[in-house]
């Protein structure tokens, strides 16, 4: 599986966790076989977030201007927050590469407007 598809994969996993009760496992199962081998990226992209989630989000509304973090749409908040984990925590992937990583899943769960917003918002921590 190529990480595109990996990212899709973790993008559905965490948004499922957004404002639901299951456990990272029970959203690992609606997307994976049990007796799937999970992708080392996978599980480093998808554990994580989920272990960094209140710095992570505390990062994001500190860049957010005029927007709450609960008020955007969970699909770009979802993106925001897999970005930025990879962005602070997984330094081998370049930033340019996180960028149009999410700014792609943006354009194809998003809206028309979730793309530019996404960019937007990452670029400042880019520019740090």
């Amino acid at each position: 599986m190529k990480r595109h598809e990996i990212r899709e994969k973790a993008l559905q996993v965490l948004f499922q966790l957004d404002n639901t009760d299951l456990t990272l496992e029970e959203a690992i199962s609606h997307i994976f076989e049990e007796d799937q081998e999970l992708n080392p990226f996978f599980k480093t992209l998808v554990y994580g977030v989920a272990k960094n989630l209140e710095e992570i989000d505390e990062l994001l509304k500190q860049k957010l201007e005029n927007w709450s973090l609960y008020r955007l749409p969970k699909i770009e908040r979802t993106i925001l927050r897999m970005a930025l984990y990879e962005l602070k925590y997984m330094e081998e992937t370049p930033p340019a590469v996180v960028l149009d990583e999410a700014i792609e899943l943006a354009k194809t769960y998003g809206d028309e407007k979730s793309s530019k917003f996404v960019n937007g918002v990452l670029s400042k921590f880019v520019e740090q």
